[in-house]
This record gives structure tokens, C-alpha cells and sequence, in this order.
């Protein structure tokens, strides 16, 4: 199949769409509004659609005979205050689950990922005579905490569409623009976050003798656990171990009877996995004993699944995609450190998923000293040919995934 090239009047929609979304971002399982405006986006294509998990979305387009193809982009923003300068930039405010009012972000690129598949469900729909088969377009809600396919698949996703042949999905990155990555087998980490909750005494400044000191036993405790990747993990295998957070005391001279931070531990295999919890629940627990403490609370907030790409259907992929963009441009990466709840859906469905990456930055932003990445309040995809690539990469992989291996 030829380059697959979008008309001046698709790349502005897809402009416009994705300045939209960029403008009104939402918390995770809070994307009203972008629901209603993803819904309409399909309504006016003549896509049926209807919500599922909350505030996600499906689309089902059904082209005849032919293997069904699940497209994956999600939707949620970050709480974040955007400093890009952009006047398109975010003004949006939310509300995290704790009633905390906070800044809203599109900081890690969901708004391209579903302007790009709003335009390659376009493109499909004006192209049905090239394809054949049911299309379904999810637009998953949720992804930053992890809850977002999993609802979707609690509420029976899979009952209410055609069985996937084939689920897909793709991340935008702080790469060149123009580049697509791709990794074959296990993707992107397992991740586990935890809150842990330290009960000590209070006491005045003073007179520590009198406390049990929670802020010295979790600063032991986050120092301890820097040696559980250091020297209890084969070197061989990739773990991390950070903490995000810690909390603790009202003021310089009272020993606060509390503190509380908070964990993410990331892993690339269960073997893995489950040494390192098992490490760190065992500190944890050793050091309260050692400064007199009750046993520390830990609460389990999320748990991100292991993202596996297909070994077949990944390499169908890169050569559609080599097809599309050029050998030069496609180009194999190590597995990541960071997560994905992608690999929910294929996981539930019994069927095989592939994953890959596209590039965001042009060649000034990558010359600055702090590349803007994921996450980050600058990061913003320079707009061409970022949108263009992304659309096109659906387009691409969808083809491929009508097509057959």
C-alpha cells in the first residue's frame, strides 16, 4: 500500500480537534465533557458509539466481512498547571478524589492520541471501499491511574462489541517528530504504588526522648529501601523503587505522631515483581520495629499490568509502518521503565496487542539543555508533523490489521 497522505481540510480538523482537547483537559474518570465531545465527533461521521466504564467511549464502524480491529487512545489529563506559553494552552481546573481543586493539564499527549484516532476514523470511514471489517475505536478513559480499561472491561466491554482480532495503541514521545519506536515482547513495566501511613508519638522538640519519631523512622525507612534494587536484585533485571511523597508535622518544634508517603515500584517481569514488594514490605515493617513503632499501614492505590506487544503482529507492524514512513524512521527500542493500562485490553480479550511510540518534538525543541517530557507543565507535541504522523500511524497499522499479517 502507498504513503497514505491527509487532504488540507483533514489536517485542519485534526488541527482544530486537538487544540480543543488540549484547551479543556480532565482528571482520570472525569472526562465528561471530552466524552460528549468524542461522541459527537463519531455522531457526525455516522460511527455508532455509546459509553462504557464511566467516561469512556467506543465507536463501532462495521465495513463488511472481515477480522474486527480495536484502536485504543485515552483520555485523561494530569494535574497539572501549564507553563508552555501556548494560546491554546490549558485555564482548566478540577477536583482530585480528596476534594483537593487543582490545575488541569494535558501534560502527557492523550489529546493528540485522540485527535489522531478521531482523524484515522475519518479517513476509514471515506476510504471504506480500501478495507473491510468492524473497526472499534476506544477511547478509554483513565489511564494515569490505572482504572480506566479496567473499567471498561468491568463493564463488559467485550460482551457489547465483536470479539478483537487484534488491539492496538500508540503513545506520543519526546522524541523527533516523524519517528516511530517500536519494541517487540514485553513493552513497558508493571507498576505498583503504595501509600504507607508511620504511627509514632508526639511529643515536643524538645524532649524526642518522649516520642517515637515518625519522621525519623521514614527517612530510615526511604533510605533502607535504596539498597533493595542496589543489593538484593540481580543486576540483570530492571527495577525501580521510588518514593513520590512524604508528609508529616504542622510545625518546626512538635514531633508529629504521624507520616505518611507514598511509593511506586516498577518491574519488567512477576518474578521480579514480587521480590521487590516483598523486599520493601519487609523493610518497612523491620524498621518500625527497630525504632518501637506499630506495624506501618500500606494501602495499595493502583497496580499498572505488564504492556506485552505481540512478537508476530509487532513485526507486521513495523514493516507496514516502514512502508509508510521510511526504513529511517522506524526504529527498535529497549523496553520502558514508565506504564500502561494498554495492556488491559488485550489481555482481557485473549488477544494479541501491539503498542509503539511516535515522536513529538522538532529539531529546536530537542536542541534545548531540558528536553520538555511526558509529564512535564512544557510539554506540548509541536503540532506538524506530530498530528500527521500520529493519524497516519493509525491509519497504517489499521490497514495492516484488516490486511492480515
Amino acid at each position: 500500500m502507498s504513503p497514505i497522505r491527509l487532504d488540507s481540510a483533514e489536517q485542519e480538523r485534526l488541527r482544530e480537534s486537538y487544540r480543543h482537547l488540549h484547551r479543556h483537559p480532565e482528571l482520570s474518570m472525569q472526562e465528561h465533557r471530552t466524552a460528549d465531545y468524542i461522541g459527537a465527533e463519531l455522531d457526525s461521521v455516522g460511527i455508532p458509539n455509546f459509553r462504557c466504564g464511566g467516561t469512556g467511549v467506543v465507536g463501532v464502524l462495521r465495513n463488511g466481512e472481515g477480522p474486527t480491529v480495536a484502536f485504543r487512545a485515552d483520555t485523561d489529563g494530569l494535574p497539572i498547571q501549564e507553563e508552555t506559553g501556548l494560546d491554546y494552552a490549558s485555564a482548566a481546573r478540577g477536583e482530585l478524589p480528596d476534594g483537593t481543586e487543582v490545575p488541569v493539564m494535558h501534560g502527557c499527549g492523550h489529546d493528540v492520541h485522540v485527535a489522531c484516532l478521531l482523524s484515522a476514523a475519518r479517513v476509514m470511514v471515506q476510504r471504506s471501499s480500501t478495507w473491510s471489517g468492524t473497526l472499534l475505536l476506544i477511547f478509554q478513559p483513565g489511564e494515569e491511574t490505572a482504572a480506566g480499561a479496567q473499567a471498561m472491561v468491568d463493564d463488559g466491554l467485550w460482551s457489547k462489541v465483536p470479539a478483537p482480532d487484534l488491539v492496538l495503541g500508540q503513545h506520543v514521545m519526546p522524541i523527533p517528530a516523524g519517528e516511530i519506536r517500536w519494541i517487540s515482547g514485553n513493552a513497558m513495566a508493571l507498576a505498583d504504588s503504595w501509600k504507607v501511613t508511620l504511627r509514632g508519638r508526639q511529643a515536643h522538640g524538645s524532649q524526642p526522648h518522649d516520642a517515637i519519631d515518625p519522621i525519623v523512622l521514614g527517612a530510615h525507612m526511604i533510605t533502607r529501601l535504596q539498597s533493595v534494587v542496589a543489593r538484593e536484585i540481580d543486576a540483570r533485571r530492571a527495577a525501580v523503587v521510588t518514593v513520590g511523597t512524604f508528609h508529616a508535622g504542622l510545625k518546626e518544634n512538635i514531633i508529629p505522631d504521624r507520616a505518611e508517603f507514598t511509593l511506586n515500584i516498577r518491574t519488567l517481569d512477576q518474578q521480579t515483581r514480587h521480590q521487590v514488594l516483598a523486599a520493601v514490605r519487609r523493610t518497612l515493617m523491620a524498621e518500625a520495629t527497630a525504632s518501637a513503632a506499630p506495624e506501618p499501614e500500606i494501602e495499595e492505590l493502583y497496580t499498572f499490568p505488564l504492556l506485552v506487544n505481540d512478537h508476530t503482529w509487532t513485526h507486521s507492524m513495523v514493516k507496514a509502518m516502514k512502508t509508510e514512513f521510511g526504513d529511517q524512521q522506524v526504529v527498535e527500542s529497549e523496553p520502558l521503565m514508565g506504564s500502561e493500562d494498554f495492556g488491559t485490553l488485550p489481555q482481557s480479550a485473549q488477544a494479541p496487542g501491539v503498542f509503539w511510540y511516535f515522536g513529538g518534538h522538532d529539531a529546536a525543541t530537542l536542541e534545548q539543555p531540558a528536553v520538555p517530557k511526558n509529564h512535564s507543565p512544557h510539554f506540548a507535541p509541536a503540532e506538524q508533523p506530530t498530528l500527521e504522523t500520529g493519524a497516519r500511524a493509525a491509519l497504517a497499522a489499521l490497514y495492516r490489521g484488516f490486511n492480515g499479517v
